[in-house]
């Protein structure tokens, strides 16, 4: 009589929101007394659930049978929308939030969202410590308050200049177990991991290709679209990603961050410092199936085919014309418009 009677109890206090269990330490309440036990675990630090396999301790024995599957490799709950498979049921149900774009966990100070509960509660010190409030109020101003000392570039927070920083220290503290390659952030580590998983979690609607990651699929959905998203200020050119405006933007600024320590010369972009170190080293890596001539760039070699080929891949528009090298057509091209080089 006294279960079913404490069973009741326990059910209205679902209800009733009422919570008479109170922990002595930090205060917080519980609905049920075994709740509160094994609260209790985190202040006394009590961990009686142990692993036979590594030894790692436990407060609660679900939480030692989910951690054994990271031993036996089993992955029973799999992702009903493309495959991947996990070891613990509440990964599984964050994962699937990729997919469906939900969003759980509201913030009751502003309006914004988030998937998994951990990063609500590292947003909400926004509003509960000062100095998160004013690092956060930095993205609205547009305030960037540390610099880098060897090229002056700015950042809105110290941890951001920390990894700019390894560009020029060439720091790479981040290693992949399974080939040894380094890295200087820890996120592109990860990306990189898939590459020895397989895993491939971002199909394309368009053409059932897959991706190791959304910016990748992002990226290539705009082969479809056509879309080209980024536009230089200067003169409105506008390209599919952003890293190839970047690139574009240096020819207004005449910047040139890649210097050869040989002769040094600079470049716009690490493709053509790349290409010009081979002349200093005598690489020559691309060579004609026809002839054997050797280049040091793929560019290089392509052009050179079409020697053999015959190919006149760049035609005038004014005349009938065609040329092996756009260099030849832009030279042609003046003959027609008149310009003077």
């Amino acid at each position: 009589m006294f279960i079913v009677i404490s069973s009741v109890a326990e059910n209205q206090r679902n209800h009733t929101g009422e919570k008479p269990y109170s922990c002595s330490e930090c205060g917080k309440c519980f609905r049920q007394k075994s709740n509160l036990l094994e609260h209790l675990k985190i202040h006394t630090g009590e961990k009686p659930f142990s692993c036979l396999e590594c030894g790692n301790c436990f407060r609660q024995k679900s939480h030692l049978v989910e951690h054994e599957k990271t031993h036996t490799g089993e992955k029973p709950f799999s992702c009903s929308e493309c495959g991947k498979c996990f070891g613990m049921k509440l990964s599984l149900e964050i994962h699937q939030r990729i997919h469906t774009g939900e969003r759980p966990f509201p913030c009751p100070e502003c309006r914004m969202s988030f998937k998994q509960k951990q990063h609500l509660e590292t947003h909400q010190r926004i509003h509960t410590d000062k100095s998160g409030l004013v690092q956060h109020q930095k993205i609205h101003t547009g305030e960037k308050g540390f610099s880098c000392s060897e090229c002056e570039k700015c950042f809105g927070k110290k941890s951001l200049l920390d990894v700019h920083q390894r560009t020029h220290t060439e720091e790479k503290p981040f290693s992949c177990p399974e080939c040894g390659k380094c890295f200087n952030r820890k996120s592109n580590l990860v990306k990189h991991q898939t590459i020895h998983t397989g895993e491939k979690p971002y199909p394309c609607p368009e053409c059932e290709k897959y991706f190791y990651q959304k910016a990748h699929l992002d990226k290539h959905l705009r082969t479809h679209t056509g879309e080209k998203p980024f536009s230089c200020p200067e003169c409105e050119k506008c390209f599919n990603e952003k890293s190839n405006l970047v690139k574009h933007q240096r020819i207004h600024t005449g910047e040139k961050p890649y210097s050869c320590p040989e002769c040094e010369k600079c470049f716009t972009d690490k493709s053509s410092y790349n290409r010009h170190q081979k002349n200093h080293t005598g690489e020559n890596i691309f060579s004609c199936s026809e002839c054997g001539k050797c280049f040091n760039g793929k560019s290089n070699l392509v052009q050179h085919q079409r020697i053999h080929t015959g190919e006149n891949s760049f035609p005038c528009p004014e005349c009938v014309k065609c040329f092996n090298r756009k260099g030849y057509l832009d030279m042609h091209l003046r003959t027609h418009t008149g310009k003077k080089p």
